[in-house]
């Protein structure tokens, strides 16, 4: 039986999970939806707490089941904390909606990487995915994954139990999934953990963007309250975005710096013009 000896404290250092949003400093480039050069990784409270529970279920082979609203970060803090842990261990699926347990068997199977296409009998190719995921540990990442049917909770769980020491399974939700994971009865005994990733608050914003980028560090704390207000409402991915916009507006007017102007500017393209 494979079995993994983790305590949580080895996804992130003690010193940097003292500090409010220090930047994790990888020596792998940050995993960012918006390449752009410049932008960090920020170690907020959600990012710690998905990373723990992810070290937690992965060293007991259970389920961990990370939930919070759409842009707080929940992939992005699982695949960084899983990259952290062995980046060969991840195994993300990327299902169609209302997915059913085909549609997982063949995922895993892509993801493992198994010879040729797989069997068309489900058994056999389910004794091929077992075979595979008992070699050595492995992360298994659902996104949506209030989405999935009960046939496909029950096909998780026949995997996780049937294969010695895991795998550890990660359920990604938006924040109104929550209910339906809970209904899972058998989520009940094999979840480690139900880490909740939250917004930033208003408060918190200037600290946390001026971390996440030096483009920042020059605006005023009021304006940048007052541009989270307006488009991002404490989502860092939505800080991302606007990140992006403004490099781009500073390269093509040669300002050092954006000012009020380029902000209206840079907030009229996000959102289309909209005003509160």
């Amino acid at each position: 039986m494979l079995t993994t000896s983790l305590p949580s404290s080895a996804v992130w250092d003690a010193a940097d999970a003292a500090k409010p949003f220090a930047v994790l400093d990888d020596a792998a480039p940050p995993l960012h939806y918006h390449q752009t050069a410049g932008l960090r990784t920020l170690l907020t409270p959600g990012m710690l707490a998905v990373g723990d529970a992810l070290a937690d279920a992965y060293a007991q082979g259970r389920f961990v089941c990370v939930l919070g609203d759409a842009g707080v970060g929940k992939t992005f803090a699982v695949h960084t904390a899983a990259r952290r842990l062995g980046e060969l261990l991840l195994l993300p699926l990327y299902l169609r909606a209302q997915p059913t347990p085909a549609d997982l068997r063949a995922c895993l199977y892509k993801a493992l990487k198994l010879r040729g296409e797989p069997p068309a009998d489900p058994g056999a190719a389910d004794a091929w995915i077992r075979r595979a995921l008992a070699l050595k540990p492995h992360i298994v990442v659902v996104e949506d994954a209030h989405r999935l049917s009960a046939s496909s909770f029950e096909y998780l769980r026949f995997l996780h139990d049937d294969t010695p020491g895991g795998p550890c399974v990660v359920l990604i939700a938006e924040t109104h999934g929550e209910r339906r994971l809970r209904a899972q009865r058998m989520l009940a005994t094999r979840t480690a953990g139900w880490p909740y990733i939250w917004p930033l608050t208003r408060d918190q914003v200037p600290k946390a963007v001026a971390a996440l980028h030096p483009v920042w560090q020059s605006v005023a704390p009021d304006d940048l309250k007052a541009l989270d207000a307006r488009i991002a409402d404490g989502a860092l991915r939505r800080w991302a975005v606007l990140t992006v916009h403004t490099q781009r507006a500073l390269a093509a007017t040669g300002a050092s710096k954006p000012d009020g102007g380029m902000l209206e500017a840079v907030a009229d393209r996000v959102d289309g013009g909209r005003r509160p």
